[in-house]
């Protein structure tokens, strides 16, 4: 055999074994699609487009709404009531309580760390008489829905690795989101809509545009199809979902045909699972192309509906339109919709934006409950509320009447309420500068653990194989927190 032929020998055998284990990879993909590995290792793999696993423990939830108030609420101003620092207002915080703990750039100089006492009162609500903001007075009426976790906590201190930690994980960036994970594990119960949908609205604060990047709801290692669809609020409301001028419903049928005529011959050539996914999102977009107009019509709500939601309820892309199209989603069997609200980094003049703030989530986010509830749904959803860290007693800058906090991960709250919470519940406990956590800490990765399970999901058996180890959402960590299911 002379050097060409063997050469040519050679080549061809790479690309045999090259196509051998790319089909098997391909196969492997289709056969979770089709929920055949539903008993294997990778206990996520979800059983079909319309189909939910075999759950790891009886599911209480079927679905989730995360409100998700980017930039971090202060705790200490709206949940997390600490009467004492009324008479420590001014006072230097001790380094006692401080312990050396790292700070942010922007508060590392500072020479003095006064405490600030919150301006804002607090008043007992609920059956259990759970202090709570004058800033919530709707939430205040719905503390028998909620439990609130006051002793959340996490290890990131800046915006970036901390949302990145809460929504994926890792504080590095590349790893799926919850949603993604809800989506890869329990499959699609909709065949018009995507298991995961992404909604994001600008808050009132003078500063509410901090960044929020589309890898946060998205798939990372997962195939594609299982990231976030991003609903916008003006235009189309999701990208190029209308046919170009001149392209009817008719004509876009026969043109996704012939492309996914295509995909499939170039599937067979390369066996890349991610054609079968391209494939599977141009039909989901096709069917979008019916489904979502008539999703975000709300002329079918009623006015009792509307006014229950607010004034806001009207203007789209707004918090308030984004929690009722929340609640239609719900209804629709959407599997996970993750609402973000910007503008809570309230580093100065957290007594003027604050109460914005809080006037765009309040009556909505309120309403959501109680929309949910009185239709029956809110026993199989479970909504979540919370930032990616909360802020320091101490004042940003000094002592000033309009005072700001800076990050703080050390202790924040978020709450649940809905399928598999414990309704009325206040967990956990801080220290009287709400500063430290004193009784029951609950880590981000309890916190995700604890969702899965809600979900009848075992978040250690919700696995993904890359690049030689299994993957979950909450790495090598996390723990059921059982005191706060119902």
């Amino acid at each position: 055999m002379d050097s060409w032929q063997e050469s040519q020998v050679r080549l061809a055998r790479r690309q045999f074994c090259g196509r051998s284990l790319a089909g098997v990879a391909s196969l492997a993909h289709l056969l979770q699609t089709d929920g055949a590995l539903a008993s294997s290792k990778s206990a996520g793999a979800p059983s079909g487009d319309s189909g939910m696993l075999p759950a790891h423990y009886a599911p209480k939830a079927k679905r989730v709404i995360y409100l998700f108030q980017s930039g971090g609420p202060s705790q200490l101003d709206l949940w997390d009531y600490k009467p004492e620092l009324a008479s420590r207002h001014g006072t230097e915080l001790p380094d006692s309580i401080r312990m050396g703990q790292r700070v942010t750039g922007m508060t590392a100089n500072q020479k003095s760390f006064p405490v600030i006492a919150s301006k804002f009162k607090f008043q007992r609500s609920g059956t259990a008489g759970t202090w709570v903001s004058e800033l919530l007075p709707h939430m205040q009426r719905r503390m028998d829905d909620i439990c609130l976790i006051r002793s959340m906590w996490t290890e990131a201190i800046n915006h970036d690795p901390a949302i990145t930690f809460i929504q994926t994980g890792s504080q590095q960036p590349g790893r799926p989101s919850l949603g993604a994970w809800l989506a890869y594990g329990l499959g699609r119960e909709s065949q018009n809509l995507p298991a995961f949908v992404v909604m994001i609205s600008h808050g009132s604060s003078e500063d509410a545009n901090q960044g929020l990047l589309d890898r946060l709801w998205g798939a990372g290692f997962l195939p594609s199809s299982y990231q976030g669809v991003k609903l916008r609020s003006g235009g189309d409301p999701v990208l190029y979902l209308s046919n170009p001028a001149g392209i009817d419903r008719s004509l876009r049928r026969k043109t996704l045909d012939g492309l996914a005529e295509l995909n499939q011959h170039k599937a067979q050539l390369v066996s890349d699972p991610e054609i079968q996914a391209r494939i599977a999102q141009y039909e989901m977009a096709f069917r979008m192309q019916a489904s979502v107009p008539e999703l975000t019509d709300l002329s079918s709500e009623s006015a009792a509906t509307l006014d229950l939601y607010g004034p806001d309820v009207s203007r789209p892309g707004s918090y308030a339109a984004n929690c009722l199209l929340a609640r239609r989603l719900v209804e629709r069997g959407v599997r996970c919709i993750q609402l973000y609200h910007r503008g809570w980094d309230h580093h100065g003049a957290l007594v003027t934006n604050l109460p914005k703030q809080c006037r765009d989530v309040d009556q909505p986010q309120a309403a959501l409950l109680q929309d949910l509830k009185q239709r029956g749904l809110l026993d199989e959803t479970l909504v979540i509320w919370g930032g990616e860290f909360g802020r320091t007693v101490y004042g940003q800058e000094g002592l000033k009447d309009d005072y700001g906090r800076d990050h703080h991960g050390r202790c924040f709250s978020m709450w649940l309420a809905g399928g598999g919470a414990r309704a009325g519940l206040v967990h956990g406990a801080t220290d009287d500068y709400g500063y430290n956590i004193t009784q029951d800490p609950v880590h981000i990765h309890d916190l995700n653990a604890t969702v899965l399970h809600c979900l009848g999901v075992d978040h250690q058996r919700l696995t993904y194989h890359f690049q030689g180890r299994d993957y979950r959402i909450t790495d090598v960590h996390g723990k059921v927190v059982d005191s706060v299911l119902a």
